[in-house]
């Protein structure tokens, strides 16, 4: 295979409890049947239960693997990680996801899980849609484990109303929730270690109540972690910044990066064509490093496109702590959200 054009990869379709059909509905994806509620469409991943490949075969391990500098650029190229850093994904909630936590660094090992810290951007709000992200002020350890008692755990979390075009940091330890009639962008740390703290006293689609995983949401939830509010987008697009990943929505036309600088463009809203490829919402690319210049310019088919272009900063050791601009072992499977 040859690295000088974008690089596409099949989409990972993932049924949940939650899920819905949007992803058909409002981006024109073709989903596997026709019945099946799709929580989730994973996009980019590389991890041995879901690995994304190209239409040629290629497998996104492969091309971390074997193709490093060629693909993802020589800032990356030694890097000690052995699967490429990010997970990104589509997720469509038609039902208020679980409330949940992902485990900290300080904390994954011994919890034998993966810490994840991650980002949403909201492609679509129906009216009245909700995010749960944080604790009420002044709500305490002892308050959360009082309503897990009674089952109010809803009372004690931050609710923001969610609105098409928004962006929330999601930093591991940060306790959360994705409410109903959000499709989602999610760009995050390749784990997929969910602690399901609360899940509103549903069933799965088994028709039984889905595990709850407290002791280790109680040793992972951010006590301290009150009323956070959505990204607010800087000068030159930037959403989210941080050690894992520097995340950019951008309009017009533009270039892709440089030569030598590897990226995945994530289309938002209408249609860009890129290395002489159209694109549209709900598709991803990978922009390899080794794409000429000339190769790199977006062009939107109208000034309502948007995207996401997205980047692995230069990795720092394992375990380094997670950290965003205001402005910005055994593994649970993704079935826990």
């Amino acid at each position: 295979m040859k690295f000088n054009q974008l690089i596409r990869f099949t989409p990972i379709y993932q049924s949940r409890v939650w899920g819905g059909r949007r992803m058909e509905s409002l981006l024109g994806a073709t989903l596997p049947d026709a019945t099946t509620p799709f929580g989730e469409a994973w996009a980019v991943s590389d991890r041995p239960e879901a690995q994304s490949v190209t239409a040629d075969g290629l497998s996104l391990h492969d091309l971390w693997t074997n193709h490093r500098e060629e693909v993802f650029g020589k800032a990356l190229a030694s890097s000690t990680s052995p699967t490429f850093p990010l997970l990104m994904k589509i997720l469509d909630a038609c039902d208020d996801l679980s409330i949940q936590v992902h485990p900290p660094a300080s904390m994954a090992e011994e919890l034998k899980g993966e810490p994840k810290t991650e980002m949403w951007f909201i492609a679509h709000a129906d009216p009245g849609a909700k995010i749960y992200a944080g604790l009420k002020e002044g709500k305490t350890e002892a308050d959360f484990e009082a309503a897990l008692q009674n089952g109010t755990v809803a009372d004690v979390v931050h609710v923001i109303e969610a609105r098409t075009g928004d962006c929330l940091f999601i930093p591991s330890g940060r306790v959360h929730a994705i409410g109903a009639g959000l499709l989602i962008y999610e760009i995050q740390q390749n784990s997929d270690t969910t602690y399901r703290v609360f899940d509103w006293n549903r069933v799965g689609l088994d028709g039984k109540p889905r595990a709850l995983h407290v002791q280790e949401s109680m040793q992972s939830i951010d006590f301290t972690d009150f009323t956070p509010g959505v990204q607010k987008i800087e000068s030159n697009g930037t959403l989210v910044k941080c050690d894992y990943f520097d995340v950019r929505l951008l309009s017009g036309s533009k270039q892709a990066g440089v030569p030598g600088e590897s990226l995945t463009i994530a289309v938002v809203s209408g249609k860009i064509t890129l290395g002489g490829t159209t694109l549209k919402a709900g598709d991803f690319a990978l922009v390899p490093a080794c794409l000429g210049s000339a190769a790199r310019l977006v062009k939107p088919a109208d000034a309502t496109c948007q995207w996401l272009e997205v980047r692995v900063p230069a990795l720092k050791p394992a375990g380094a702590s997670a950290s965003a601009r205001p402005l910005a072992t055994a593994v649970l499977q993704a079935q826990l959200l």
